[in-house]
């Protein structure tokens, strides 16, 4: 691994084109991955392997060119590509000024998944397996993912990253069924770290919780539709600001003019309740040192009390918006990094959960997520919650299934009256033009006054 990440390698090549271009950069990545699949106890599939690429791309006279190989010795048809392309463009790309970084970030695992046997991996899956497989479960399907590799960021700017980074990740679904119904239950673990994540895992507890789940619902009824006083849970919350907020607070989407945050920097968009951030360097699923063009990453707090104060954006979004960019250029070596989302969170209140719904005489409490729509540039969503409850003079009664949110993103915004002091990040993959990269969501648990809730069945 290390060989092939040789600095002085691609510094020179560097040297070589620095004169004939405005700005390049080379990324350079060597992984080792693995996942595997496990179908009713059964594993269906293992993919283990290891994967090296080198990209390049170079900005003269305001248009990019950029090509990637898999072979070094192929680096020099590599930049004649790059510069070709560049040169047979036009365009009027600039982009932010950042500080070039010189610095090597260490892996942060204690137990490399590299060093962890194929066979360990599978009795982790087995016993979540066995855990799910209660009386009305009818199928299960266990995931399991891991990463690790080594990243190297060079530029004609000087600067020089080198980081290592690894991921775990355990994905469980079960299948309940009774006559004709039939129901899901879901859950996930992981993080940005070693295989000891999975370890400290109460792995029985896991793969319980999503049968029972997906049991409970089976005896669920049909929700009521109309608008009532909602409670979201950590993982819907967290879903909902990553897929209603968050995106459409990409500088990308704003510039297209496919965003309902177009034109509202500095504007109250919500409850002055309200404060959204996006960070890739906290200990989460979605965490990055450095984004895909060597800026530095932190703290991005995009809403503050309810107020809009920033974007997400790469270099080039930045210098067109006129800000400095937020370090959310991302992609895998082989693709062009395009703006996305890291960890991205509301931050929690000071409610207990019993104070968030104590004054609900008729409401719903909807915990988890099953999929749904946003349209960023309309400002609308639609949500499946996984599971949720009918909530009665101030407690959580009767199981609902099928439930459905919907409404409009800064309707519901403006309408958070309460934030519980509870937080949670959850893991996940966000897609976004073909491109798939870990994410982390979360918050507390939330109480809007009045949301549009239906059946989703």
């Amino acid at each position: 691994m290390a060989n092939q990440l040789n600095s002085d390698l691609f510094k020179s090549m560097l040297n070589k084109i620095e004169k004939k271009v405005d700005y390049a950069d080379f990324r350079v990545s060597d992984s080792q991955n693995t996942s595997i699949t496990m179908k009713d106890g059964k594993i269906q599939e293992i993919r283990s392997g290891s994967d090296f690429g080198s990209a390049i791309r170079i900005l003269k006279d305001g248009a990019w060119g950029s090509a990637f190989t898999t072979d070094l010795s192929k680096m020099d048809e590599m930049i004649e590509t790059a510069l070709k392309l560049s040169g047979a463009l036009k365009s009027d790309v600039q982009l932010a000024e950042v500080q070039p970084h010189v610095d090597e970030v260490k892996l942060k695992a204690k137990i490399r998944p590299v060093d962890v046997s194929i066979e360990e991996k599978k009795e982790i899956m087995t016993e979540a397996n066995h855990a799910a497989t209660i009386p009305m479960v009818v199928s299960t399907t266990v995931s399991y993912v891991d990463a690790e590799g080594s990243n190297l960021f060079l530029s004609t700017e000087g600067a020089s990253i080198k980081t290592e980074e690894s991921r775990v990740a355990l994905f469980l679904n079960a299948v309940a069924a009774k006559e004709n119904i039939i129901q899901f239950g879901h859950n996930s673990t992981g993080g940005a770290r070693g295989f000891e994540v999975l370890q400290r895992e109460d792995i029985e507890k896991f793969g319980r919780k999503a049968a029972e789940k997906a049991v409970r619902l089976l005896d669920a009824s049909s929700p009521p539709s109309g608008k009532f006083p909602v409670i979201m849970d950590c993982k819907l919350s967290g879903v909902f600001i990553h897929e209603a907020l968050g995106h459409a607070s990409e500088a990308d989407l704003i510039l297209q003019n496919d965003s309902i945050l177009k034109d509202k920097m500095g504007t109250q968009i919500g409850s002055s309740l309200v404060t959204i951030v996006d960070d890739a360097s906290m200990d989460a699923f979605g965490y990055y040192p450095y984004d895909a063009e060597g800026v530095k990453t932190g703290e991005n707090v995009l809403v503050e009390k309810g107020k809009l104060v920033s974007f997400l954006s790469s270099r080039e979004t930045a210098s067109k918006l006129g800000i400095s960019s937020s370090g959310n250029a991302r992609s895998k070596v082989g693709d062009q990094p395009i703006v996305r989302m890291s960890n991205t969170y509301l931050k929690p209140g000071d409610l207990d959960f019993e104070e968030l719904i104590e004054d609900i005489s008729h409401g719903i409490y909807l915990k988890g997520s099953r999929g749904g729509q946003v349209d960023t540039g309309k400002g609308i969503f639609q949500f499946n919650a996984a599971e949720s409850f009918k909530i009665e003079n101030g407690e959580v009664e009767t199981p609902l299934r099928d439930v459905s949110l919907s409404g409009n993103i800064l309707e519901i915004l403006n309408h958070v009256t309460g934030l519980g002091k509870d937080f949670k990040m959850s893991q996940g993959f966000c897609g976004k033009a073909g491109q798939a990269v870990p994410v982390g969501d979360g918050g507390p648990h939330v109480r809007v006054s009045e949301a549009t809730v239906g059946g989703s069945g």
